[in-house]
């Protein structure tokens, strides 16, 4: 499950386990089953290879001892909580392992669950950062009791079930004999103290259901896929507990005059044969909404390329090497019908060598056929 071989140190096993816990931790991982398990099964592997005593009897007999196995954590009694609890240090406490759970024990606060939304950025939101607004249904903090879950201030006493301690301790068999470990009082989920009387509008959660209206900056540079983080405003806690998070997914719209090319753009210019031929001044359309004059040089063939520095796509926050290109696709326009003079000036230019290419350009162009292939 680690990873590790037979001889590996007790460093190894713990660098092992930390980088499957936090691969499969149920915080990066909501509503995941099959993480859940797969982080209960590392637990499990960390609490036998990390015991000297465990782990010699792992090696003598296997995970299946002589009394029937480590009773570990994969479909057993043991939850979650009994896991940060005893290897929440692994992580350097609640705050070491980027806010996931673990560390100390005790009275705490109830989190409220994370939203998630879907946002469309056109390209333009996207190079210079929008700010959105929604109206998002979600729990939010009982106007009646205020958060407190009790009627008329009768106020909170402590659990029955824990004492006021929010943990309780569990006593489970295992090869090595009875073991202890504590996890999340069930009556009063952690926080230590029970409502006397609850709340009518609420029922004692302190929360009901509501709606706000949330602004939520998107930074510019994001792309398809990407997830916005905003923090606390997501559902409220239970009794005045911490509000989870909004997660926004972003998803990007189509534009009809650049295409995207991570922070770069690509802009198709569709020349006139006497500007290709003859060169000119011409205008080319940016991001920004302004125009930027371009040199066109004379004989400018189909298929070149020009890039502007800079005038691209922003990387998001700063993260990267500034601004992405903005790179020109030249083509060149072919009428289909002309005027007999037209033909006639045409004819007249067939007659010279300079209009049917010499050998260098002929290998260029094929050459250039044979990469779009490749």
């Amino acid at each position: 499950m680690l990873g590790v071989d037979k001889n590996a140190t007790e460093d190894q096993i713990k660098k092992a386990y930390r980088t499957i816990a936090i691969k499969y931790h149920p915080d990066r991982n909501p509503g995941n089953k099959e993480a859940e398990e797969k982080f209960k099964e590392a637990a499990e592997a960390y609490d036998v290879l990390h015991d000297p005593q465990k782990r010699q009897q792992y090696d003598q007999f296997g995970f299946n001892g002589p009394t029937g196995g480590f009773g570990g954590f994969g479909g057993t009694s043991m939850n979650m909580d009994d896991i940060f609890s005893m290897f929440g240090d692994i992580f350097g406490g609640r705050a070491g392992f980027g806010g996931f759970g673990g560390g100390s024990r005790g009275p705490q606060k109830h989190r409220g669950s994370d939203l998630r939304l879907k946002v469309r950025l056109s390209l333009e939101e996207i190079a210079h950062g929008v700010t959105k607004k929604f109206k998002v249904r979600k729990d939010v903090t009982c106007s009646h009791c205020h958060g407190t879950g009790a009627e008329d201030g009768s106020g909170m006493e402590n659990c029955p079930t824990c004492h006021g301690s929010g943990v309780i301790t569990h006593t489970t068999q295992s090869i090595f004999g009875m073991m202890q470990t504590q996890g999340v009082c069930p009556t009063c989920g952690g926080e230590g103290r029970v409502v006397q009387n609850k709340c009518h509008e609420c029922g004692g959660s302190g929360i009901t259901k509501g709606e706000e209206v949330v602004e939520i900056k998107i930074p510019a540079g994001v792309a398809e896929g990407m997830i916005v983080n905003v923090p606390g405003k997501g559902n409220a806690g239970r009794h005045k507990g911490i509000n989870g998070d909004i997660q926004v997914f972003i998803e990007e719209e189509d534009n009809d005059t650049f295409i995207r090319d991570n922070n770069d753009l690509i802009y198709n210019l569709l020349l006139d044969f006497p500007t290709a031929a003859l060169g000119g001044d011409i205008e080319i359309p940016t991001i920004e909404g302004n125009k930027l004059k371009v040199k066109i040089e004379p004989g400018t063939q189909p298929g070149k390329t020009m890039r502007l520095r800079g005038k691209g796509l922003p990387a998001v926050q700063g993260y990267g090497r500034g601004n992405g290109d903005l790179v020109v696709n030249v083509s060149v326009y072919i009428p289909k019908t002309l005027s007999k003079e037209e033909k006639n000036a045409i004819e007249q230019f067939r007659k010279s060598d300079n209009f049917r290419g010499d050998a260098a350009t002929k290998r260029s162009i094929f050459q250039k056929f044979k990469n779009y292939f490749n």
